[in-house]
C-alpha cells in the first residue's frame, strides 16, 4: 500500500513560481481531491507527483523513497496517471491502447505474455469496455476514450491513481460512472486516489478528503465540510454560494448565487 509524502515542495516555470512550500502527507488507502481555481496548481502538482515534472526545492516521497532516485520503470509499477486528454497518434484497437498499460512489467523486446493478455482483459471487463476490443480508439466518444484512459492505468496494477480533471469534458452520465468505478476500487481494493477536481460538488460526493489550493498554496485540507464552506469558497473562487446538506448524503452541495437574480 502506497503512501506518498510531499515536503516543502516549490516549482516555477519560466514565467514564475507556480507551488509555494507544498506539504503534504497522504495515507494508504486515502480517496483525495484537488480543488482550486484555474492557474492555483493542480495540474503541475499531479505532474510532480507522478514524476512529469521535477521540483526546484523539496521532495517527493513514495513509499518512503525519494521519488527522484525512482527509476521510471520503478515508478510506472507504482502509480498510474489518468490525463485530460490522451491522444493516440496511429490507428490503435482499443486492446491494444490498453495493452500499452503493461509495458512497465514486459522484458526489453519482449511480447505480452499470457498472463498480460488475461490481465487486461480483466481490465477492460472491470471498466466495462470488453466489447470495443476491437474498436479504434479514434473512433469512440469522449466518454469512451476515458474509460478506455482508464482502463490502461488500471492495466499497470497502480497502487496510486493520479487523475487531472479526468471528466471535464463529459456528460454528467459519463462522470458519474467513472467515478462510481473509481470509488469502488478504492473501498474495495484499497487503491490510493488523487485528482484534481473542477466541479466542487461531484467532489464532496466522492472524495473523504479535499485539498483546496490557491495561487499555488494549500489554502484549506480537510473533509468536505471543513473545506467547501460559504467563506472559504468566496475567498478562493471569488463567487458567491450558498452551500447547504446534500439531501441523500449530507455532504456540502454548493448553490451558485447568481447576482443578476439577486437585485
Amino acid at each position: 500500500m502506497i503512501s506518498l509524502q510531499i515536503s516543502q515542495v516549490y516549482f516555477s516555470y519560466l514565467d514564475g513560481l507556480v507551488l509555494h512550500d507544498i506539504n503534504l502527507s497522504i495515507r494508504a488507502g486515502e480517496m483525495v481531491g484537488l480543488l482550486g481555481p484555474n492557474g492555483s496548481g493542480k495540474t503541475t502538482l499531479i505532474k510532480l507527483v507522478s514524476g512529469i515534472l521535477k521540483p526546484g526545492q523539496g521532495e517527493i516521497r513514495l513509499d518512503g523513497s525519494s521519488l527522484s532516485r525512482l527509476s521510471r520503470k520503478s515508478v510506472a509499477r507504482s502509480l498510474a496517471v489518468v490525463p485530460q486528454q490522451f491522444h493516440i497518434p496511429f490507428a490503435f484497437t482499443i486492446g491494444e491502447v490498453v495493452m500499452l498499460g503493461r509495458i512497465p512489467f514486459l522484458k526489453a523486446f519482449a511480447e505480452e505474455s499470457k498472463v498480460d493478455r488475461q490481465f487486461v482483459a480483466n481490465t477492460m471487463d472491470l471498466v466495462g469496455i470488453s466489447e470495443l476490443k476491437e474498436r479504434r480508439f479514434d473512433e469512440l466518444s469522449g466518454g469512451e476514450r476515458q474509460k478506455v484512459i482508464l482502463a490502461m492505468a488500471l492495466a499497470q496494477q497502480p497502487r496510486l491513481l493520479l487523475l487531472d480533471e479526468p471528466i471535464v469534458h463529459l456528460d454528467i452520465a459519463h462522470q458519474v460512472e467513472i467515478l462510481e468505478l473509481v470509488k469502488r476500487l478504492n473501498m474495495e481494493q484499497g487503491l490510493t486516489v488523487i485528482g484534481a477536481m473542477h466541479d466542487l460538488n461531484l467532489a464532496a460526493l466522492y472524495f473523504d478528503r479535499l485539498i483546496l489550493l490557491k495561487e499555488g498554496r494549500i489554502w484549506a485540507d480537510g473533509v468536505p465540510a471543513q473545506v467547501l464552506t460559504e467563506d472559504i469558497i468566496r475567498n478562493v473562487f471569488s463567487a458567491s454560494v450558498r452551500v447547504e446538506p446534500h439531501p441523500v448524503t449530507g455532504v456540502p452541495h454548493i448553490v451558485v448565487m447568481p447576482k443578476c437574480r439577486q437585485d
